[in-house]
């Protein structure tokens, strides 16, 4: 038999080695009793987040916290660094790195149910306001679906889309990093994941004294299929009263994301 679904609220995305999965949330709520979300060391955090999340990587991660059902780890949310100096003056101003973070990784496993997302949340703000952050950012990709329910039940300040971009999907349905990309183009630290993303798809590992930058523009075509991005949904929360002018005053508050008929199904 099917699912008697006729308590359903909402479909909700979850994830579960490496694939994100529509579940239904029911009108079940999360009994605290059950659950615990605490500080996670980050190298759990990581190998959580690799094995669960579609991305198959961890963001940079400056606080991360896990959720916890009844001794079994069932989530994890990393907070961290933007992706540069330029992006965090943008979105935050004056605030400092320490003051200022973004919701990077966010994953629970299916089986919490349809309230999880909202209440690990709150738990983890909780947490970062001991810790003296004042402001989070998140986005969620509407390219995966995403739409940002979750952001908008936990009352995330909609400020519009980033900025569209040029993206590059590997055979496997998952994006070549354009961070790493930066790296690799720049000589920066952490610049392997782009080779190794690309090696791992039949690419020629690059030598030493070869010029990276003309050994992507030969291999990036030759695995990736380029694709126009649009931009993802951008939140912000203030999480502390004394700056949520300066925070949240920044931009002006656009109308929510709304589920569409071609999204059902689809959508957190």
């Amino acid at each position: 038999m099917g699912r008697d679904t006729s308590k359903v609220t909402v479909l909700v995305y979850r994830h579960r080695h490496g694939e994100d999965v529509s579940v239904y949330a029911t009108p079940e709520l999360i009994r605290p009793s059950a659950y615990d979300a605490v500080a996670l060391d980050p190298t759990t955090a990581k190998a959580f987040v690799e094995r669960h999340h579609y991305a198959g990587s961890c963001s940079s991660s400056s606080h991360t916290f896990g959720l916890y059902e009844r001794g079994e780890l069932a989530g994890v949310a990393v907070f961290g660094a933007l992706v540069s100096m330029n992006a965090h003056r943008f979105v935050f101003g004056d605030l400092g790195t320490k003051e200022a973070v973004t919701l990077g990784r966010f994953v629970l496993v299916d089986s919490v149910p349809g309230n999880g997302e909202s209440w690990f949340i709150a738990r983890c703000f909780a947490m970062l306001r001991e810790r003296r952050v004042v402001a989070v950012e998140s986005c969620a990709d509407p390219v995966r679906g995403h739409r940002g329910t979750i952001y908008q039940a936990t009352n995330g300040h909609h400020v519009g889309r980033t900025n569209a971009a040029t993206r590059y999907m590997l055979p496997d349905g998952s994006e070549l990093s354009n961070r790493a990309l930066s790296k690799l183009t720049g000589g920066e630290r952490g610049a392997g994941r782009a080779v190794d993303q690309l090696v791992r798809f039949g690419a020629a590992s690059p030598d030493p004294s070869d010029d990276v930058t003309a050994w992507l523009r030969w291999w990036r075509p030759q695995i990736c299929r380029s694709f126009r991005h649009p931009g993802n949904y951008r939140y912000l929360w203030a999480l502390d009263k004394r700056h949520r002018r300066s925070v949240l005053g920044r931009f002006a508050a656009v109308p929510y994301p709304k589920l569409t008929a071609g999204m059902a199904g689809k959508e957190i």
